[in-house]
């Protein structure tokens, strides 16, 4: 089976109110549909926190409030004409401070016109799904907004008699949140409903780690490296290579493992099936983490005094085999890859990726050139961290730039495809080309890259705290001369199953 598919983020979907949303979706699978591809690959749902980053959510199983269709509202007759026309923002990036003051106003709105005693709502309620979630934000509220660890010991470590009579007291405020987690969940399936019915499959993602201050860690303290205090003895984060001497701290709370063990991974499990449940198939992201991962003394000023710990992951995909169809997913193997990830790999035959960005530096043994890649990967221009293929370009040094041209060219007679490379375009072009005809049984571009945006269209840069950052906008239509190219190179290269 060969697949080609578009990685395009929800936030990045045209629409008139100030981020992409589930509505803006349906026009998006519509130029897929059209472009002949079979996936749509997004980034995390989830409903993010400071920095914006789907990355580090406050709950592992949420979505995204700013994700939903205050169209869809109107239409339901929850909001208004001129409300609507209050919360249009048309801009390049995400404004995230005005989304959230615009966004929250009109949530509340239409809370306050929605039948409570509507009856898929009432059955939505008492399957409890979101209650914590509901809590956790009420709560929060409640305190000023304060992270959990500083909250009341009554709230902070979960006394249930307290909790009740928060929960009774505060009865709008919870059932608001689960309001608007009905919303957003119903949003998202009649979207993928409506994909499917298209022939276009979702490839969601799933960050390896949560967030310190998310309802996973405040549910479920044991399954952390906490102290008695609920604060992380040990941090995540990576060792220092060439690209940093003193490596990263990403300061995500770290698994017990050892804990874990005791109950058959049995959060583990249950987090993948809900994954697989919301999605067709989901990419974790650092797979490497449920091999070995790398650990920092918590308060640490930089990752040098880290050290590796080994996984059972023989024990951990078991139990992830017995609630999910593990052959629904993809593993990020990208940074440090070692014996011990491959042979991992090898065990659940799971595919890895190949990043064509990284492909083109001279060395002929390069596991990322077009040539190389084995039929049992993902092959990727970039992902949400690189630059567009335009924006790498325009940046490389002429030394860079010719080492690339003669990289692409010599794949190009590997591969046996006759193009003409004379500009940065044709190169970009050229490398997109190469992306279609190799092994890989997917291969998948960023939207950036369909279009052949330049760098100020990239969708993250790591280690940045940007605006730009998880705020790139594709606003007005998806041009039909883009969707009969890919068309055009998906059937070429035989990628219509």
């Amino acid at each position: 089976m060969r697949r080609s598919g578009v990685l395009m983020p929800i936030f990045s979907l045209s629409g008139k109110y100030g981020t992409g949303d589930f509505n803006g979706g349906y026009k998006f699978v519509d130029f897929l549909s059209e472009s002949k591809q079979k996936i749509w690959q997004i980034l995390p749902l989830v409903q993010t926190g400071y920095g914006n980053s789907p990355y580090s959510s406050v709950c592992s199983y949420s979505f995204n409030p700013y994700f939903i269709s205050v169209e869809l509202l109107k239409k339901d007759g929850l909001l208004t004409s001129s409300e609507l026309k209050f919360a249009e923002e048309k801009g390049e990036y995400v404004d995230y401070g005005k989304l959230y003051e615009v966004r929250y106003h009109l949530l509340n709105k239409a809370f306050s016109r929605f039948d409570k005693n509507d009856k898929k709502f009432k059955s939505f309620l008492r399957k409890k799904e979101f209650r914590d979630y509901a809590l956790f934000m009420a709560i929060r509220e409640e305190s000023g907004n304060k992270p959990f660890y500083e909250w009341e010991n009554k709230y902070k470590y979960r006394d249930e008699n307290a909790l009740k009579l928060f929960e009774n007291s505060h009865k709008e405020e919870i059932i608001f949140w689960q309001f608007v987690q009905f919303l957003a969940k119903n949003q998202w399936t009649d979207l993928k409903k409506y994909a499917n019915g298209k022939g276009v499959e979702i490839l969601g993602d799933m960050p390896l780690y949560v967030a310190w201050d998310s309802v996973d860690v405040w549910t479920n303290p044991s399954l952390f490296k906490l102290n008695a205090d609920l604060y992380p003895e040990k941090v995540a984060g990576v060792p220092p290579d060439y690209f940093s001497a003193t490596g990263q701290l990403w300061g995500n709370p770290v698994f017990d493992y050892d804990y874990q063990k005791k109950d058959g991974y049995a959060w583990w499990a249950e987090r993948v099936k809900k994954a697989l449940d919301i999605y067709d198939y989901v990419r974790i992201d650092h797979f490497r983490g449920m091999d070995r991962f790398y650990e920092v003394p918590f308060g640490a000023k930089d990752a040098t005094a880290g050290e590796w710990v080994k996984v059972d992951s023989d024990g951990l995909f078991a139990a992830i085999k017995e609630k999910a169809d593990v052959r629904r997913i993809i593993a990020e193997d990208l940074g440090i890859i070692d014996d011990g990830v491959r042979e991992l790999l090898k065990k659940t035959e799971l595919p890895g990726m190949k990043i064509l960005s990284f492909a083109f530096n001279g060395e002929k043994d390069n596991l990322y050139l077009p040539e190389n890649i084995e039929e049992n990967y993902v092959c990727y221009t970039g992902t949400h961290d690189n630059d567009t293929l335009k924006g790498l370009i325009d940046k490389m040094s002429d030394w860079d730039k010719n080492n690339l041209y003669s990289g692409v060219k010599n794949s190009l007679a590997l591969l046996g495809i006759k193009k003409n490379v004379t500009d940065g375009i044709t190169l970009a072009s050229a490398i997109i080309e190469l992306g279609f005809k190799c092994k890989a049984k997917l291969f998948i571009l960023p939207m950036q890259d369909v279009l052949l945006c330049g760098g100020e269209y990239r969708i993250n840069e790591p280690g940045t705290v940007k605006p730009s950052n998880w705020a790139v906008r594709f606003n007005g239509n998806y041009p039909r001369s883009a969707a009969k190219k890919l068309a055009a190179l998906t059937v070429k290269y035989g990628r219509t199953d």
